[in-house]
């Protein structure tokens, strides 16, 4: 998810890791500062994803207050609305009326997360706020997840629900989701708006040979690579569902810890009680975290053709700034906005963020209602052609 620990030193627990197979759980490097500041080391990131898949069982009184003079979504622990996609039930929140702006969570969070950004952004947008599938009150699907399927879930979603030309703006793993997206669905994504993204450039050196696996990896190793894994990480799956570690790993993240209040955990460890949870973690951790150099920033940034909008958490322990910076280098058409928060600067600072998307948002203006003629007055030119 989104929400993430710091950098701490190597363990026990990750040198034993390490031993049997340096990509157990371990991801690359997600952009190119010093080591210290933005690269995950294993325990750290493995800790994070357990966290913020949401494994505690554990309710909430929900009794904090909200963020003083920001709106705050009401929490429904039944949820809002369902939409059937591929047989498999998907979480939204819509309000609002008027041009379609869809957010997406990051990696174990939930609609929920927008929860001060909803209300506010509905004043002048119809908002939509979707669950990708395997997290929130979407269905634990135990498939093969791959960011191309969160992009197919968004393209259908932008189809049958939305059916309007829509800006898409996304947080951690949603932002690289709305990126892959708009690439997926230029005619009707207009816009772009990334929140501390996912995705990592492209390493022109790196080497793609792949050896031939033999019977012995087959038969003997792999297999016992798999049972390790699942041992390890059930482990770390169990000790990580601690309510008190999941407050503790928030607080890190978020560098205003005000914010990291019941609503937020209730949130994050309700979809825990989904029999399922456990096997979709293992399946985001061992398969499509090992496969993200598969898909890279420079890739679609290449073919993108929109505005994009950076709102960037300069704070942000693992992520930072020079990532930011990097990607206004390769797409000028780009605004950045540096914002003094952590990974999650929508939930921490929302009413920066929220100012800084509606400014934004002004300057993408509807034409008319058809799906393919939107106007683009955004102080850069835009490569942007409507079909």
């Amino acid at each position: 998810m989104s929400t993430s620990c710091g950098v701490s030193p190597p363990s026990v627990r990750t040198e034993l890791l390490t031993r049997i197979s340096n990509r157990v759980i371990a991801p690359s490097r997600i952009c190119q500062q010093p080591r210290s500041k933005c690269e995950i080391n294993r325990r750290g990131f493995a800790l994070k994803g357990i966290v913020a898949s949401g494994v505690s069982v554990a309710s909430s009184s929900l009794t904090a207050d909200p963020v003083q003079g920001v709106e705050r979504l009401p929490f429904k622990p039944e949820g809002y609305n369902f939409w059937t996609w591929r047989g498999h039930k998907i979480h939204y929140v819509v309000q609002g009326e008027g041009f379609p702006v869809v957010l997406i969570h990051g990696f174990g969070a939930s609609a929920f997360h927008w929860r001060y950004n909803i209300p506010e952004l509905a004043k002048r947008y119809k908002v939509y706020a979707i669950d990708l599938l395997g997290f929130g009150w979407s269905d634990k699907a135990i498939i093969e997840y791959d960011t191309m399927i969160w992009r197919d879930q968004v393209v259908d979603f932008l189809k049958e629900i939305v059916k309007e030309p829509s800006v898409l703006v996304g947080n951690s793993l949603g932002g690289f989701t709305a990126l892959v997206t708009a690439v997926g669905l230029p005619e009707q994504v207009v816009g772009v708006a990334l929140l501390n993204s996912a995705g990592q450039f492209g390493d022109a050196n790196a080497e793609t040979k792949k050896s031939e696996e033999t019977s012995v990896e087959k038969f003997i190793l792999k297999p016992l690579k798999e049972i390790f894994q699942r041992i390890v990480l059930g482990f770390l799956f169990w000790q990580a569902k601690q309510p008190a570690r999941i407050v503790s790993v928030l607080k890190r993240v978020y560098i205003n810890t005000t914010n990291v209040d019941d609503y937020l955990v209730e949130s994050i460890t309700r979809p825990a009680a989904d029999p399922n949870a456990g096997e979709v973690y293992y399946r985001l951790m061992t398969r499509f975290m090992l496969n993200q150099t598969q898909y890279t920033l420079d890739y679609f940034l290449t073919k993108l053709a929109c505005p994009l909008l950076l709102l960037w958490g300069d704070l942000d322990p693992w992520v930072g700034p020079t990532k930011a910076n990097r990607i206004k280098e390769f797409y000028p058409n780009t605004t950045l906005v540096n914002l003094q928060a952590g990974h999650c600067p929508h939930d921490e600072v929302p009413e920066l963020v929220n100012k800084g998307l509606g400014d934004w948002l002004s300057t993408l203006t509807p034409m008319s209602s058809s799906p393919n003629a939107v106007k683009v007055t955004n102080s850069m030119a835009s490569p942007f052609t409507p079909n």
